[in-house]
This record gives structure tokens, sequence and C-alpha cells, in this order.
């Protein structure tokens, strides 16, 4: 035992010590990457002199954030899984399926842990445009945050009490792995069912085994390049770098910290006190507030993920306190960014206008009464599931009280409308408006609220880190899954398939519904409209449907697949939010999920809600 003791110790200060570090690191980076562009929007709007380097610099900076965000969530298991199988399964097993994690994810990383140092290296001659250093500065941030993750991961399944379930899993991954190496060319003649074995039957797996989503995604897509094609495994690197880098989800991280920041503050609970005299006698009042949040708020970013990372801190604290379901939280959530869909500006519906030739301001216009439509379903089903609920309910506040607590929340409720305030005005890009909101909450929580505690900052950049990465590592690995997809003919056989259906407009609209609901739920919207957009909007065009309004149709069709589990990757985002396991909400959502879907119907087959506005 005294060996076992001395391996447990040196591995406990090991990992302490790398903890403080990472920490430490992801810490200042995302305070950087706050004051950087805040910068940016200063030097810009105020003295007319743009910096030139701060997006290059800020983007470089948000990578090693998100993967050093990556290890502080290996290290406090925040990367978002399914549990209910391990929640019903005995002692043993149960062991078994929590080492699973570690060592289906130390699988995953030490096979692109080469591709990724090689990638770096391959870019290390190339300089960037605007900084003028080399893109190893960049490039290294993968294969370090990499080989952090496989590092904790190893050190996770050392460390465990029980051995032999630990001992099994690391077998079963490599026996797994050796035999798919071994007997690879079984897969030569089985043509289009690879993807039915990869991209279904490991995913749903691995998700349903509680291995992390992006460890689910990533076996996927590294089983069907590595085992059926020729492709080189080191493009899922390259598709993981690109779905991770994306500027515009530069706005997820500093989106959660403006939320944490609010909620320190006072600001947040200045404005639930609010809403709460407004709506809190009536029954479910305050997720009507979480509806309309969304609405208000969707778009501003261009990212969903931000877009629940800015209301869910100032709404789901008190709404616990109140007794609410947290997996009815999470739930109705995700439900909203399903709806919020069509909200401009909407990056999808730019996507969609910039690949298929449509209006972008008729589709601004056609989709906000189709939001509004979903919104007043999904309204009508917090009223039926809370007909019998009082957890919420509160005495019925008098105007005096309602006056006296808008004053005080004034500040709070003028947020977001300084933040779409400064996007329309050209004051400050998608990506940095949530740096003046971060300004502007400072100010308001030193000034008007003065509940201010300096020494709760740094936590709570570890914190956003932590989340950010655990986000922004689920969007890279579907985003690599996207491509194998791509890669694979599946889209091309899709749209010929459409094509020739019987039955004209109606049976196109409802295939469509179909089609971009699976899609949705395994593609990125954006990469699905790249991909079937040019398509299929000629052949909507063929058949009298509006273009604006089969656009809307698109959009939401694919909201609903990318909120509903087990494979949206937008459900577990909500969930990774609002920190809630992810099989909590799958129950709850059902009932919001089959109301969007009639909604979304009712929109296909009644065009005026779409174009009656244009």
């Amino acid at each position: 035992m005294q060996p076992i003791n001395k391996l447990t110790k040196l591995l406990t200060g090991l990992e302490s010590l790398l903890v403080s570090s990472v920490e430490r690191c992801a810490a200042v980076f995302v305070l950087a990457d706050i004051s950087i562009l805040f910068m940016g929007v200063v030097s810009r709007f105020v003295f007319h002199q743009p910096l030139t380097w701060s997006d290059e610099l800020a983007s470089i900076i948000f990578l090693w954030t998100a993967m050093l965000g990556s290890v502080i969530a290996v290290k406090r298991a925040e990367h978002m899984r399914m549990t209910a199988v391990i929640t019903l399964a005995k002692n043993s097993f149960a062991d078994f399926l929590e080492s699973l994690q570690y060592s289906a994810g130390l699988a995953f990383l030490v096979l692109l842990l080469i591709p990724a140092y090689e990638r770096a290296m391959d870019e290390a001659i190339v300089m960037t445009p605007a900084l003028e250093i080399s893109s190893l500065w960049r490039e290294a941030a993968l294969p370090v945050g990499m080989a952090l993750m496989a590092l904790y991961s190893l050190i996770k399944l050392l460390k465990s009490p029980k051995i032999m379930p630990s001992l099994l899993s690391v077998v079963l991954m490599a026996a797994v792995v050796f035999v798919l190496y071994r007997f690879q060319f079984v897969f030569d003649d089985l043509g289009a069912w690879n993807l039915l074995i990869f991209f279904v039957f490991v995913v749903l797996f691995a998700v349903f085994a509680g291995v992390p989503i992006g460890y689910s995604f990533g076996l996927g897509v590294l089983g069907y390049l590595g085992f059926t094609t020729t492709t080189p495994i080191s493009v899922i690197v390259g598709r993981m770098d690109e779905g991770m880098s994306h500027q515009i989800l530069l706005a997820v991280p500093l989106f959660v910290f403006l939320g944490l920041l609010m909620e320190m503050s006072g600001m947040a609970r200045a404005m639930v006190a609010f809403l709460e005299s407004l709506l809190g006698h009536v029954k479910g009042g305050l997720s009507y507030v979480l509806i309309g949040a969304m609405y208000l708020v969707s778009g501003i970013s261009g990212s969903k993920a931000a877009d629940m990372a800015a209301v869910t801190p100032a709404l789901f604290p008190e709404m616990k306190k109140r007794g609410a379901d947290e997996g009815e939280l999470v739930a109705l959530l995700a439900a909203t960014g399903a709806q919020t869909e069509t909200v401009p500006p909407s990056l999808v519906l730019i996507t969609i206008g910039s690949v298929t030739g449509v209006s972008i301001s008729g589709l601004f216009t056609g989709g906000l009464l189709p939001a509004l439509f979903l919104a007043l379903v999904l309204a009508l089903v917090v009223a039926w599931r809370s007909r019998n609920d009082h957890s919420q309910v509160l005495p019925r506040a008098k105007g005096a009280q309602v006056l006296r607590l808008c004053m005080v929340a004034l500040p709070a409720l003028v947020l977001p409308f300084v933040i779409r305030f400064a996007v329309i005005q050209g004051i400050a890009t998608a990506t940095e408006v949530s740096t003046i909101g971060i300004v502007y909450c400072t100010v308001a929580g030193l000034i008007i609220y003065r509940q201010w505690s300096w020494s709760r900052i740094i936590p709570m950049l570890i914190e956003t880190a932590s989340l950010s990465g655990a986000i922004l590592f689920i969007i890279g690995t579907a985003t690599a899954m996207a491509w194998g997809l791509t890669q694979s003919g599946f889209s091309g056989w899709l749209a010929q398939s459409m094509q020739g259906l019987p039955g004209g407009a109606p049976v196109f609209l409802g295939v469509s519904i179909v089609a971009f609901v699976v899609l949705g739920s395994v593609l990125e919207g954006i990469p699905a409209i790249v991909l079937l957009g040019p398509l299929l909007f000629p052949i909507a065009r063929q058949l009298g449907i509006h273009e604006v309004h089969y656009a809307v149709v698109v959009v939401l069709s694919m909201g609903l697949g990318l909120f509903a589990p087990p494979l949206g990757v937008g459900y577990y985002a909500a969930c990774a939010i609002g920190k809630v396991d992810p099989n909590k909400g799958i129950r709850p959502i059902l009932p919001y999920l089959s109301a969007l879907i009639v909604g979304i119907v009712m929109i296909a087959f009644v065009p005026w809600i779409s174009i009656g506005a244009l």
C-alpha cells in the first residue's frame, strides 16, 4: 500500500502544480482578451485610429483560452456528458463507465497529439499578417492543450481509488483501436454504411456510455476518417482549429464573464427583483421572462452560446431559489435557443443571404414574426406545465413597489439596449460589444449598486475559461464531424434525393423540415447552409416557394435539431452554461420540442407568418 500512497501523493502534487499554473494563465488570457478588444473599440470610435493588430492578437489569445479552459474543464470534470446510464448502473459497472470517460478522451487526444504537433511546426514558418510574428504562437495552442488534457486524464485514471475499472477501460479502448486498425479492410466494401457505423452508432454509444460530448463527436469522425478513408487524421486538427477560432466565438467567454459580473455586482438581482414584481404573481412568471429575455438579446453576439450566457446567470440562480427544477430550466433555455434562431442580426441568416442571393434585409424582416410566434407557442407550454406549480408564485406587488424596483433595476434593464445600440450604430462589432457591457457593468457595480468583491474576480475569470473551454471544445469537434459528413458526399446525395420528390411544394417543405432537423443535430447551422443552400434554394424557387419563407423554415428546423438531445450540440452548450447535468433536461424538453415542431409546421404551411411583413 505504501508505494501506491506515494504515487498518489506524487500525482496530487503534480496535479496541484499544473492546476495553479494553467488556471492563472487562463485567467490572464481572459482578462487580456477583454482589454485588447475594448482598447480596439476606444481607439477606433473615440480616437478614429483603428488598431490593426487587435483582432489578430485577441484571436491568438482566445484560442489559448479555449484550450487551457478545456484543460481546466478536464480537471474539474466539467466537460458535458450524458450520465443517465451511469446513474442507473450498479457499483462496478458505474465505476467502469466513470473511468471510460477518461480513457476514451485519452485515446482521442493521444491519437491526435502528433498530428497536432506536426501541424503547428509546419505553420511555424508562416508569419501573421498584422503582428508579423510566427504562426506557431497561435498553432501551438492545440498540441499544448491536448497534451495537458491527456496528462490530466492519465492522472485521473491513476488516482482512481479503484484500479481495476480504470485498467479495464484502458484495455478496452486499446483493444477497440487495435481491432479496428487490424480489420479496417472490412469497411472498404460497406460504402455509405460506414456513415451509420461511425457517425451514429459510435457517437451514440459513446454519448450514452458517459463519454464527454466533445470526445464522442471526435471519436466518431476520427474512426470514420482513420479507418474508412485515406484522408490524414491531421485534417481533424485543422477543422477543430477552424471551428474553435471563428472570430464571432470570441464573444462566448466575454458574455460568460459578463453574466458572472452581473450576478456579482448586484445588477442581476436588481433586474430579477423588478421582473418578479411584474410577473412573480403569475404561475411560471420567470419562465416567461426567460423567453422574452432570449428574444431581446438573441443575435446580438452572433453566437447562440453567447446569447444564452448573457441571460442565464441573471435568471437561473433566482429561479432555482424560487424552487424551479433545474432540468426544466435548461430545457426551456435550449428551446428558446432554437426559437430565436431567426431573430436579426442572425449570423445564419446573413450566411443564407451570402450563399443564395436572398435579400438579407428581407431575411431580417421576415425572421422577427416567426420567432415571436414560436415564443407564444413556448409560452403556452409554460402556462400548461406550470398550471399546478406554486413554487414561483409570489404575492402581487403594489404599484409603488414596482416603480421603486424599476428605478433600482433601470441600469441593468438598459444594458441589453446599450449592447444592441452599440452594434447597430457601429460603435462596436458583435464580437467587441460584450466588452462595452463588461465596462458598463463594472461602473454600475462600483458606483450604483456598490456590491463589488475584488477577491471574486480571479475565480470568475477561471470559471469563465473553464466553461468557455467546455463549450468551444464541443464546437471544435462538431465542426470536424460536419466536415467529415461533407467529404463523404452525404450532402450531395441528400440534395439529389429531395429534387426527385413527388408531391410538389408541400412534400418538399415537409421533407426539408425533417432533413434540416437531422442536419442541425450533426452540423452547425452555417456549414449546413453553405453545403446545401446553393443546392436546395433553386429547387424551392422552381416549386414556387418564397425564398424568405423557405429560409425561415430551414433555419428554424436546423435550430430545432441543434438544440435537441442526444446529438444536438446546442443542447449541451445550454447545459454547460446552466451548469445542469444533461440527462436532467431530456424529459422536460420533450414538450417544448414538440411545441416547436408544431409551430414550425404551422409557419411552413402558413407563409404569411414569414413574408407578411415584407
